[in-house]
């Protein structure tokens, strides 16, 4: 697959800032004046639309105004040629202070009069930081150019007017308006609108994993009244003109109509427009139209390069660097105040002195002069070397094998590359759950229909089976692997000429195991778990009725449903099968063709007197059938589907009214209603009913056992013999419920654009005419889908969605006081069972329907084509519209859907949380449901005090919040800590009783306002975690931004799905994990992992890691120039503060630059002040970190303190040594610089609590390389640093005994306090490291020798190369290796 690597286009163009207009459909298809006029004038592009006309239609003299403003389709990611390369690279290297930095003293070093060096030397620093980073722009540019040349050489086929044809041109040819063919499995281009589809029904489906690495297929569909399809579409006769949107970065939006030439306009929309750099799928042949080429297509408008943010650590380091500035200036100070009043108090100077020039303005110059001379001070360099530190750091986080996920063959993707000690500092976390906390992948529970509890007893017994199984079959399958990634054979190109291969790889560590015991994956969501969903025995028993050869119409028998309660239960089912977005294929059928309905069991006269009989009013006659005894015999079965002769239905008119809905109830199902109840009160059972009995359902009379599982197995049978469905779902959840109902013979067979194949139980075949379907949205928080019945002809909408919102929506009815009744005691019944699944952590959906009358319809249908056809807040009627819509529903029932824990989540979330780390859990989930996941990941612990927060208004949110304060200030005081662990097992968070703050989303609300905020503050941060529910995404950014602004904390936000991208983006430190929901969360985060189990890796060891090295390198550094720098000052006192040095400048240049550079950088990658398993084992120490112990400001002062000190050792014992004999500036010198260096590296080694071969490597090669260049130096530079002459001084010094001396006095001198301080100190005080010593050197020898019975196993396999895409790690050892 070719991958795009985007990178944002420097200089897009202004867009022309005219009026905005905001346009709308006439609805009777009239073009307004706005529009006439706009039609009079295609030339004239506004500010927020442009217009677009065929490159070979009639309008050939307005698409040639026009096409002169919109860019071509070539891409140009470089940022240099040939020509341009030397001016912009300079210029834009001289946009960092530290270049200017550098260049402001190569300049000032030209004065003469401040000159302190040979003009050359000074610019050695510069040009090798210019001429490193020169080469290093090159060879990036120079790929993208090749890049770049790649794509826009593509070939594609356009239509030339010339030749009336379709030819193979470039992409880079492309222009907007050119008409371009496309065929299965190819790229497309630009972005264009879809005219023409192979596909009867005008659909296609691309596949954006080129974009924002989705795998799961996007159906696009062709434009609406656009009646083109089934024949040869000829760009020649397309006389209509486009006008849409200006381009711009919103891949989920697209606004716009096409006007034909009589007027009437369509509206356009997101369904309607193909991406650039996504792949057909699915669709023998497509064209459209460019509406945006090249730089102005949405996916390179998308690219933003990567994240930048600034860590707290290089804010404290500014801060540092400010006060290098101050010494600096301090030091330059009092040299030029000393040359001042050195020159006023010289008499009779016995060498050259310029008389002319007064003190004060000597003074002035000696001041720039030191100015360069101690330039070094300023650790400018040390910004450069923290980016290559950073560099290696991430390097080893994303080969660290704990953090590899091998089934989903991905590690994990660092894409801010400059916050990596952010990750040590993390004091509050906030996660999401669904797809976070859990596996996001939906298993079907249990459900609730007409008020009634189905618990599918047998099917919770075979998910535990399961999971034992599932164990068992993993510890078996633990073998080698040869290191490539699987991918399995999809579906989704059946209905190409072409094979491809899935995109889709597996999602979670225990698939690929479940794939390779139980048969090959069909889909992105689908498992084992997913598809086999046991019916619950007495729901098949009522659904059997429905199978009977001939409809009884009998009643008052006991032991049979009620005509209303089997209603609900096909409606039930029915809404499961199709109010989705589920695209349906199979080996014999693509997926993007409805196959033929085959001959239903019923003739269509039956199945309307069913219907009728049924009265699909929700409060009818609640009529009992008493069918006959119904045995099973071998040559029958219940629920068989016929697959004979083609048969299809056709539409009823739509005058039909056959079991209207909301059409008045006969007298007849009055009475008998009235009946029904009046028995049921004799009994005294209204209001007492068993959960399993509503009061439509007949006396308690049991279910024959034997039959039952003859129904249950009879329909497990036929589910195996069935054909293979492959179900490609956008979300788990719509799989988990088709597979649901597909498991009583619900089945969804096949889906168009406008129409739907489902088999209904008892019935057969049916297509369903697909009207509109009104996505899920987290406004709404709900979906529906609008179809015509095929039996009765009704209008119907189907609704799913969550509770809070579906009861709030469903109807009271007024026909009948009896009629309300059940009502209600349904709605009871089901908020019970609701209830019931979220204490046991289910997800919970409710299921409705409502039934719209045809002049009801057609009111809202045309204000609905208003809102699609609106370019101006589209997105916002669109919402109005549906909301007209979703009122007033007809609840049906609910479900209960598990979703599994992720691995080791509790083991990670109490590590965590002992790392000192608070804990939020943002949720869209139910309360109950939420704190059962709480108390599942060790979140919640029995010792823990549960605090709830749920209202209504602000008064009463403030009270309680108040109260709540009082509640926990009022524990606090009387909780005595328990210091015994022996009652609280293992973990030590039992020991004490914590708050759990929960709250729901309308109180968080109220507790987000400015005048609240301050009490919520107070009242979560005296909790240890605190549980969010009922949020939406907007509310999970607020409580992100409140906490990180208001406490002055480092936040980290972690997240799976779309919904928390905006968390993410708002945290300092945003994760997404790829999960089942997509990838927008990994394309916003900072760092993006599989599993949340890898936190803890990632932050009590990496995180650690990474702040202590960075912290330790820049106090290092600090300390390296002031203590060089300062040799230099203390010359000043003997020199008369001239900015004179007693070394070589060429020495003195690259001290900083070459001898001393490479070993801070290795400190900074390498060191390890504590071990992994230590640091895993041990999350206390994380705390070290988290409170940045390491870097506080007083040792920023400590360390300048101790360079002092040794730099004043280092210059004075030689001073001393050397006093009184004949010994040059240049002799002294030499001592001092070779005990500088010395003093330096060895400093490095007191400091570093890792030595490795590496370590010890680049300290010899550093103090090697300083030896041989000053020999050098001494034996063939005569003029190199006039006017003193070096040739001889090295090698006459290293030939005498004293030099050598004097060097080992120097550097004992200078490094033993330090040496006994920490002597001292870890005497006094030992650190945890000290106190763990004897188990990290266990812990370290067992890690060695997992290591090598590692490689021993591996050097027997062949195997490819570790890399991102061919790891090659073991399933038994990849858990163990850290």
């Amino acid at each position: 697959m070719e991958r795009f690597h985007w990178v944002q286009h420097r200089c897009r163009q202004l867009l022309e800032g005219q009026s905005v207009q905001h346009w709308y459909s006439a609805p009777n298809g009239v073009p307004d004046k706005n529009s006439q006029d706009a039609h009079c004038s295609p030339h004239r592009v506004s500010g927020k639309q442009r217009t677009v006309f065929g490159r070979h239609g009639p309008h050939q003299q307005e698409y040639e105004t026009i096409s002169r403003n919109y860019k071509s389709n070539v891409i140009r990611t470089t940022k240099y040629n040939l020509l341009t390369f030397i001016p912009m690279n300079l210029f834009q290297q001289f946009h960092r202070v530290a270049n200017l930095y550098f260049l402001f003293l190569a300049l000032l070093n030209w004065v003469p009069v401040v000159e302190a060096f040979q003009k050359e030397i000074t610019m050695i620093p510069l040009l090798v930081v210019l001429t490193v980073i020169a080469i290093k722009d090159a060879l990036e540019d120079y790929r993208r150019y090749l890049f770049d040349k790649k794509i826009n050489n593509n070939a594609v086929r356009v239509f030339c007017g010339k030749q009336k044809a379709y030819t193979d041109q470039r992409w880079k040819d492309v222009q907007v308006g050119d008409f371009v063919f496309l065929s299965c499995n190819e790229i497309i281009p630009a972005d264009i609108v879809l005219l023409y589809s192979s596909d009867p029904s005008g659909v296609c489906y691309i596949e954006t994993a080129n974009l924002d690495g989705e795998t799961n297929l996007k159906q696009r569909q062709v434009v609406s009244d656009l009646l083109l399809q089934g024949v040869e579409f000829s760009p020649e006769s397309f006389h209509s003109r486009i006008v849409c949107e200006n381009p711009n970065n919103d891949l989920s939006r697209f606004r716009g109509y096409m006007e034909h030439s009589s007027g009437v306009r369509v509206g356009l929309h997101n369904n309607n427009l193909l991406l650039r750099s996504c792949t057909i799928r699915n669709t023998q042949t497509v064209v459209g139209i460019v509406v945006y080429a090249g730089h102005e297509t949405k996916a390179m408008m998308n690219n933003t390069g990567p994240r930048y943010k600034r860590s707290q650590l290089e804010k404290h380091l500014n801060k540092d660097i400010l006060w290098c500035v101050v010494l600096l200036f301090i030091m330059c100070l009092t040299a030029a105040i000393g040359h001042g009043l050195w020159l006023k108090n010289l008499k009779d100077p016995v060498f050259q002195v310029d008389e002319e020039m007064s003190p004060a303005l000597a003074g002035f110059c000696v001041f720039w002069t030191m100015i360069i001379v101690l330039q070094v001070l300023i650790p400018i360099s040390l910004y450069v070397s923290i980016e290559i530190v950073k560099l290696g750091q991430i390097y080893f986080i994303h080969n660290d094998l704990a953090l590899y996920n091998e089934q989903l063959d991905s590690r994990i993707l660092c894409r801010a590359l400059n916050i990596t000690e952010e990750l040590g500092q993390i004091q509050y976390l906030f996660s999401d759950k669904t797809g976070t906390l859990t596996e996001n992948k939906m298993v079907f529970c249990r459900c609730s229909i007409y008020g009634v509890e189905y618990p599918h007893e047998e099917n919770a017994h075979r998910l535990k089976m399961y999971e034992e199984e599932k164990t068992e079959a993993a510890v078996c399958s633990m073998t080698l692997k040869s290191g490539y990634s699987v991918k399995s054979l999809s579906c989704r190109s059946l209905g190409c000429n072409r094979s491809s291969v899935s995109l889709n790889t597996l999602n979670t560590e225990s698939e690929e195991e479940e794939d390779q015991l139980f048969g090959k994956r069909t889909s992105a969501f689908c498992s084992r778990m997913a598809k086999e969903v046991v019916p619950d025995p007495e729901l098949v028993k009522k659904l059997n009725w429905l199978s009977c050869p001939v409809l009884p119409l009998s009643e008052g028998s006991p032991g049979t449903p009620s005509s209303l309660e089997l209603t609900y239960i096909i409606d039930f089912f029915l809404a499961l099968a199709i109010c989705n977005s589920v695209v349906v294929s199979s080996p014999s059928q693509p997926q993007n063709v409805v196959p033929e309905a085959g001959t239903p069991l019923r003739s269509l006269e039956e199945i309307k007197l069913m219907f009728q009989h049924f009265s699909f009013s929700p409060f009818s006659a609640l009529t009992t059938i008493s069918p006959p005894q119904i045995k099973s015999s071998p040559g029958s079965r219940q629920f068989t589907h016929g697959k004979t002769n083609s048969f299809t239905f056709s539409t009823p008119p739509s005058s039909t009214t056959v079991g209207s809905e909301s059409g008045q109830e006969s007298s007849l199902e009055t009475s008998n209603l009235k009946l029904h109840l009046s028995a049921r009160r004799e009994r005294g059972d209204i209001g007492q009913l068993d959960s399993r009995e509503t009061e439509g359902d007949i006396s308690k009379t049991k279910i024959n056992p034997d039959m039952a599982k003859q129904d249950v197995e009879g329909l497990t049978r036929e589910m195996d013999n069935d054909d293979e469905l492959v179900y490609e779902a956008e979300c788990p959840d719509e799989e988990a419920l088709v597979h649901a109902a597909r498991a009583y013979r619900c089945t969804l067979r096949g889906r168009s654009a406008d129409s739907l194949l489902v088999d209904l139980p008892g019935i057969g075949p049916l297509v369903i005419q697909l009207l509109h379907i009104l996505p899920f949205d987290s406004n709404r928080k709900m979906m529906s889908v609008v179809v015509r019945h095929p039996v009765t002809g009704q209008v119907v909408v189907y609704t799913k969605g969550a509770d809070s919102v579906v009861m709030g929506l469903a109807e009271t009815p007024t026909c009948a006081e009896q009629a309300q009744e059940i009502h209600t005691h349904i709605r009871k019944q089901s908020q019970k069972h609701l209830d019931s699944y979220a204490r046991e952590g289910l997800r919970t959906l409710c299921i409705a329907k409502k039934v719209l009358e045809e002049e009801e319809y057609e009111v809202w249908l045309k204000r609905h084509l208003l809102a699609e056809s609106s370019i101006e807040n589209r997105e916002e009627l669109i919402l109005e519209s549906a909301q007209r819509l979703e009122t007033n529903l007809t609840l049906l029932g609910t479900t209960g859907i598990v979703d599994r824990l992720q691995e080791e989540v509790p083991e990670t979330i109490e590590a965590l949380q002992r790392a000192g780390i608070k804990i939020w859990v943002l949720t869209g989930d139910k309360q109950e449901t939420a704190i059962n996941i709480a108390y599942s990941c060790k979140i919640l612990c029995p010792n823990d005090q549960l605090l709830t927060a749920n209202c209504g208004s602000k008064d009463v949110c403030a009270a309680i919040l108040e109260e709540l304060k009082l509640e926990v200030q009022r524990c606090e005081d009387s909780l005595t800590r328990i210091t015994s662990k022996k009652n609280c097992g293992n973990s030590f968070l039992c020991t004490v009783a914590s708050f759990i703050l929960v709250i729901d989303g309308q109180t968080l609300d109220w507790a987000l306002q400015e005048d609240l905020k301050s009490d919520f503050l107070e009242l979560s941060r005296r909790c240890k975690a605190v549980i969010c529910c009922r949020s939406t995404p907007l509310q999970k950014s607020q409580v992100v931004h409140l906490i990180g602004k208001e406490l002055g904390v480092i936040t980290l936000a972690v997240g799976d799905g779309a919904n928390d991208v905006s968390m993410i983006q708002m945290a300092d430190v945003g994760i997404g994990i790829s999960g089942q929901e997509g990838m927008q969360a990994v394309m916003s985060s900072d760092f993006a992992i599989s599993r949340f189990k890898h936190l803890s890796k990632l932050l009590l060891v990496h995180g650690h890691w990474c702040y202590s090295r960075l912290a330790n390198m820049i106090l290092y550094f600090i300390y390296k120039n002031v203590m060089f720098v300062n040799l230099l000052f203390w010359y000043q006192f003997f020199c008369g503060f001239s900015g004179s040095v007693m070394t070589n400048a060429w020495v003195l240049i690259i001290f900083n630059l070459l001898f001393t550079s490479i070993p801070p950088l290795i400190y900074g990658v390498l060191d390890q002040n504590m071990s992994a398993d230590l640091l895993m084992g041990l999350p206390e120490l994380y705390q070290a970190t988290q409170t940045s112990q390491v870097y506080v400001p007083c040792m920023f002062w400590i360390t300048v303190l101790d360079a002092f000190y040794q730099s004043l050792v280092c210059f004075f014992v030689p001073y001393f040594a050397l006093a009184g004999s004949d010994a040059g500036e240049l002799t002294l010198g030499s001592p001092i610089n070779a005990s500088a260096l010395f003093i330096i590296l060895l400093h490095q080694v007191l400091e570093s609590h890792t030595l490795t071969w590496i370590h010890v490597l680049v300290l010899v090669l550093s103090g090697g390389s300083y030896f041989g260049f000053v020999l050098l130096l001494s034996v063939f530079c005569v003029t190199c640093n006039p006017p003193t002459n070096p040739v001889g001084v090295e090698t006459l010094q290293m030939s005498q005994p004293l030099f050598y001396f004097v060097c080992a006095l120097t550097t004992v001198t200078a490094l033993i306090p330090r040496v006994l301080f920490r002597a001292l100190h870890n005497t006094l005080n030992p650190s945890a490291v000290l106190k763990l010593a004897p188990m990290d050197k266990v812990n370290s020898e067992k890690y060695h020798e997992r290591m090598q019975r590692w490689n021993l196993s591996h050097s027997k396999v062949k195997r490819l190369p570790l890399g991102a895409d061919n790891p090659g790690l073991e399933p038994s050892t990849a858990s163990e290796v850290s």
